[in-house]
């Protein structure tokens, strides 16, 4: 991998290395500098996302080693002895093995972020790659198969290295295809940088495969690692910290969006949970938290890529589809309703969750988002008017 453009010369008898140990422990200190600023700072930390919080601060840390293991075994390169052979063995599996790390973790990352799962097939053929890469190196410590060490513990590649490459590739490309496809199904995903991901690592291994003696492939990472962080805490700006759905701001965004549209069909759902001051001054203010958090995760997980959920205010949520394909939203009021049940049939808790929802499908010719939204609060206004004609107990005169 790294060391895939180390070439030797032979000076007087004996073997030297063409590898550029000063442009290599640069590069890899510039690299752990990065990733050191990033943990410590913990640029690594969501609130509202803690299962990509989770995958890159574990990426962060395997890129930190990777870092460490570049620089240890550049400069031990070609020393014989048995403590730097076994440096050597270990450094370099290392090396083969972070790609794994990285592809399935980019993959990991996309699809939690998109809130979706990879199917059951595909995760069989991740879980063959695994093994067999797994397989290799193992075997690699008995038998050269993947890189091997001469009896100067000079390094160079053996025929399977290049399943490795292949596979660090496939996983990689799969995460990013999952994202672009996802992508086209829902806007909302407009702020996730996958694909800028790539882009310095890409160039990084251009470079090295033109130019030998150097190392740029791990500080490559922490420069993406830094990119990424970069953008995901600012679309964290987005996102009510409460529940993770988005925020008042992201409604501005879209506003401004809608300026540029001259026509687009488009849906658009508010909904408000009924009888939720009831739960705040019954059960306290933090099982309130806790029902908003279930509710904006209902809405969620029944919407996933389709649109965008916004928590508008308090306990009034938007939903906002573009590109709506539908002549009516009733389906999904029917699906929300539904997920809403299920819910409390599971959830244990003492008092149950409901909606008003009021919502319809819009013909977009540059009217103001605002009119839309006063339209579906008025929609939303009925549904709960009628639900409190059923529900005295929980009318607002009756303490709601």
């Amino acid at each position: 991998m790294q060391k895939e453009a180390a070439l030797f010369l032979s000076y007087g008898g004996y073997m030297t290395s063409s590898i550029n140990i000063t442009a290599v422990f640069v590069s890899d200190a510039v690299g752990i500098s990065i990733l050191l600023i990033l943990l410590l700072t913990r640029g690594w930390d969501m609130p509202t996302k803690k299962k990509e919080s989770n995958l890159l601060f574990i990426m962060m840390l395997a890129s930190l080693v990777n870092c460490v293991a570049d620089a240890l075994t550049s400069y031990f390169d070609g020393q014989p002895g048995s403590a730097f052979r076994t440096v050597l063995m270990v450094g370099n599996t290392y090396l083969y093995l972070f790609n794994l790390i990285v592809g399935f973790g980019i993959i990991y990352l996309v699809v939690n972020h998109i809130g979706s799962k990879v199917p059951k097939f595909q995760n069989y053929f991740f879980n063959v790659v695994a093994i067999v890469n797994f397989v290799l190196l193992i075997a690699n410590f008995f038998y050269p198969l993947v890189f091997s060490l001469d009896e100067y513990n000079r390094y160079s590649r053996e025929s399977f290295y290049i399943i490795f490459i292949i596979s660090g590739f496939l996983l990689i490309l799969y995460g990013y295809a999952f994202y672009f496809i996802a992508r086209i199904k829902s806007p909302s995903l407009s702020y996730f940088p996958a694909w800028q991901f790539l882009m310095p690592i890409l160039i990084s291994t251009l470079i090295q495969m033109n130019a030998y003696g150097i190392s740029l492939q791990p500080v490559s990472f922490a420069v993406s690692f830094a990119g990424l962080v970069t953008c995901l805490q600012n679309e964290c700006i987005y996102l009510d910290k409460l529940t993770g759905v988005n925020n008042r701001y992201e409604l501005d965004h879209i506003r401004k969006l809608f300026m540029h549209r001259k026509n687009e069909k488009m849906a658009a759902l508010m909904l408000d949970l009924n009888g939720f001051k009831q739960i705040n001054d019954e059960f306290s203010h933090e099982e309130g938290d806790n029902a908003l958090i279930a509710f904006a995760n209902i809405l969620v997980n029944t919407i996933g890529t389709e649109g965008r959920v916004i928590r508008f205010a308090g306990d009034e949520f938007v939903i906002l589809m573009r590109q709506f394909k539908g002549d009516s939203v009733a389906p999904y009021i029917e699906r929300i309703n539904k997920a809403i049940d299920d819910y409390n049939s599971t959830s244990g808790k003492s008092y149950k969750l409901s909606s008003s929802i009021g919502g319809t499908v819009f013909d977009y010719h540059g009217q103001e988002l605002s009119s839309i939204l006063s339209t579906i609060d008025q929609m939303m206004y009925e549904d709960k008017k009628n639900y409190y004609q059923e529900h005295r107990e929980h009318d607002r005169r009756h303490g709601r």
